[in-house]
This record gives structure tokens, C-alpha cells and sequence, in this order.
């Protein structure tokens, strides 16, 4: 990809984008940019990899594809925005990625609380966020020209396996941080408020996990199954069992399966 050509398309007067890196390889955009954040860089860094040798999930999961296969990049946000309210942040991504994915590609990308994209119950990508001081950095791997044999785990898929009508990595990344600046522009102005802003109804409508039944795994070997009821305002799954009502962090779960895969 080219820097030059991300940089005069992104970063102009009055934009969220204050600088685009492009390189062609390091361990982890995430780690990279927390690093930049630690020394005071402004908010809008973009942090591309052509390849990545030690990609993080949530979870400390381990995230790999060959080199210019996916789409490996990293945002730096300052949001003026109270912090209980900070835990959307990822949501927003995910919600604004797929809404510009879905657009460019005509692939029907859908949202698994808390941060994959999802074709059908196949991974598409993953999204993680990660708080530096006051900052916090969101990263995402995208996976675009990924063949069968090149899938790092069996569920997972490619957009040129999905029947994307484009697999230009330039023009998805400059959709998706166009889309992200425009929902992180709405969200911000109205103080983290996900109602007033619409971001909750818009990510409900793409949820490919509420409504279901899930099996969700806790701490400790615990499951709890049941059904997605919503998403509440402060970011929490709310699933139904056995008559009660649960809110579920991202830090309470460590997986949401369907209950009948």
C-alpha cells in the first residue's frame, strides 16, 4: 500500500487523521502505536503493517496471515469522552468496519459481540482495543486475499473466499477510517451517548449475536447458555437463562459460541 497516496487522501485540515504510517513488517501495530502514544503523539495516528509476526486477540490470542494477505492496522484515539462510557469503543469499530466493508465489497458482514466480523459463522476479522494512559489504541486484522489453505484456524474466511467484489486493501482501508471517523465524530459529540447518537440501534441491526442462542464461556470452566437478548448502553451483553438476566462484560467472557453450532 502507499503511504503517500493514504497520507494526501486522509490527513488534511480539519480531518481525525493527523499522520498514516505504512511498514512492511513488525510485530504488533497495537504494541507499536501504544508505544507512540506513551510519548505524546496525537490523536489520529493510522499504523499500517504489510505483515505482522506477533499479532494479538483478545485474550492474548495469538493472530498471523502471510504478507499482504490481510488488511493489519492500528488507530490512535484521545476520546473526550467519560471513561465508563470508553468500553463502546471497540463496538464502534467493529460496527464501522463492517458497515464499510459490507459497502465496498458487497460481502453481508455481520457483528459478534464483543469484537469479530463475521460472514455467515466464519471469522472475518477481529478487532482489539487497548488503553494507554488516557489514550487508547484500536487494532484490527482484516483478512482479504487469504486462500483455504492459508486460514489460520479452521472457522475462519477471506473476503476473495466470501465473493468480495474487490480485494484492494487501499480502498478498504480508506472506507473503513472514513466510516470510523464519521461514527467516532457522532459518538464524541454526544458525550458517549450510544442512544442519542444511533449507535446502538446501528449496531443491534448488524449483530449476528443478539437474538441467538448462546453458549458463552466463563472464567473458571463456567458456561452459561441462553439467549442474546441486547446490548445494553454501557457495552454489556445481556443474555437470558433459566429465567435471569445477565450482563456480560468483555472482560467477564472468554468466548461466545452459538449454543448449537
Amino acid at each position: 500500500m502507499s503511504q503517500a497516496a493514504l497520507q494526501s487522501a486522509l490527513v488534511r485540515p480539519g480531518s481525525l487523521w493527523s499522520a498514516v504510517k505504512v511498514v512492511e513488517r513488525t510485530g504488533s501495530t497495537n504494541a507499536d502505536l501504544a508505544q507512540s502514544a506513551r510519548e505524546g503523539i496525537r490523536e489520529g495516528a493510522v499504523l499500517v503493517a504489510e505483515s505482522q509476526f506477533a499479532g494479538r486477540g483478545r485474550l492474548g490470542r495469538i493472530w498471523t496471515a502471510p504478507p499482504r494477505s490481510g488488511l493489519t492496522f492500528s488507530v490512535l484515539l484521545r476520546p473526550d469522552v467519560p471513561l465508563p462510557k470508553q468500553a463502546w469503543l471497540s463496538l464502534l469499530f467493529g460496527l464501522a468496519a463492517a458497515t464499510a466493508v459490507r459497502a465496498e465489497t458487497g460481502v453481508d458482514v455481520r457483528l459478534k459481540w464483543p469484537n469479530d466480523l463475521l460472514v455467515g459463522e466464519r471469522k472475518l476479522a477481529g478487532v482489539l482495543a487497548e488503553r494507554v494512559d488516557r489514550a487508547v489504541v484500536v487494532g484490527m486484522g482484516l483478512n482479504v486475499t487469504l486462500r483455504q489453505e492459508e486460514l489460520p484456524v479452521e472457522r475462519a474466511t477471506s473476503l476473495l473466499l466470501s465473493g468480495a467484489r474487490t480485494v484492494d486493501r487501499g480502498v478498504l482501508l480508506l472506507a473503513v477510517l472514513r466510516e470510523l471517523e464519521a461514527r467516532y465524530r457522532e459518538w464524541v459529540a454526544a458525550d458517549g451517548d450510544v442512544e442519542s447518537c444511533g449507535l446502538r440501534t446501528a449496531y443491534l441491526a448488524g449483530s449476528a449475536t443478539v437474538g441467538q442462542e448462546v453458549r458463552v464461556e466463563l472464567p473458571g470452566e463456567r458456561v452459561l447458555i441462553g439467549l442474546a437478548t441486547g446490548i445494553d448502553r454501557s457495552g454489556y451483553l445481556m443474555v437470558r437463562s433459566e429465567g435471569t438476566d445477565h450482563l456480560l462484560s468483555v472482560g467477564d467472557v472468554v468466548h461466545v459460541r452459538p449454543a448449537n453450532p
